[in-house]
């Protein structure tokens, strides 16, 4: 895993899934691993995406051992405002993820309480999975309760971001891109996030 991210120095930061087999039909690294990578990576934007189940209690740790910015699940929290409030005194961002099937408009009298909101564009928990097309229209309507907000609050998508996906989600408003298969899959995976990353109109964040 350590290889793997030195394969990818130009990146903005580093995306960690986390997942539980719970939350998501898969497991993966946890909160041991996350601080190893903190570790041995002291310069690196840190970016952990919980997809676990009981996300109030674990989140702020995340925050603790030094992620940049920690993403629970709105599906898997019961305190969201609350656990926001924690993992942002820790000094990290607090970001908000939503499945595919899950609206943003519950969140939009709320949404100054995160720095990011994650929209999944595909269902979570495999990577390599097809981008949906028909989350495009939430992503515009993210952008336009976060531009109501005043707030300068990050947009991210995560699931199937690709050469042939990433203008797309930029046209709806994204600003933050995740992409795993269409990077780790290439010859030179640098040269695949350079190539996403360099990409003309609005700069993307990561």
């Amino acid at each position: 895993l350590d290889e793997e991210i030195r394969r990818i120095p130009s990146a903005d930061a580093v995306h960690l899934d986390v997942m539980d087999n719970h939350f998501v039909p898969n497991l993966t690294i946890g909160l041991p691993v996350v601080e190893s990578i903190r570790a041995n990576h002291p310069g690196t934007f840190l970016d952990a995406h919980l997809m676990i189940t009981d996300a109030d209690r674990h989140a702020p740790a995340y925050a603790e051992i030094g992620c940049e910015s920690v993403t629970f699940h709105l599906e898997a929290s019961a305190a969201p405002i609350r656990t926001a409030r924690a993992i942002r005194a820790l000094g990290a961002k607090a970001s908000v993820g939503l499945r595919p099937q899950t609206p943003i408009e519950p969140l939009a009298d709320i949404i100054t309480e995160f720095d990011m909101v994650l929209i999944m564009t595909v269902d979570p928990g495999f990577g390599g999975q097809s981008f949906l097309t028909s989350m495009l229209p939430k992503i515009r309507r993210t952008r336009d309760i976060v531009q109501r907000s005043g707030a300068d609050i990050w947009i991210q998508v995560d699931g199937g971001v690709s050469e042939s996906t990433i203008d797309q989600c930029l046209d709806a408003g994204a600003d933050v891109f995740v992409a795993g298969s269409a990077v780790f899959r290439g010859e030179d995976p640098d040269a695949v996030v350079r190539g996403l990353r360099d990409r003309p109109g609005t700069p993307c964040r990561h």
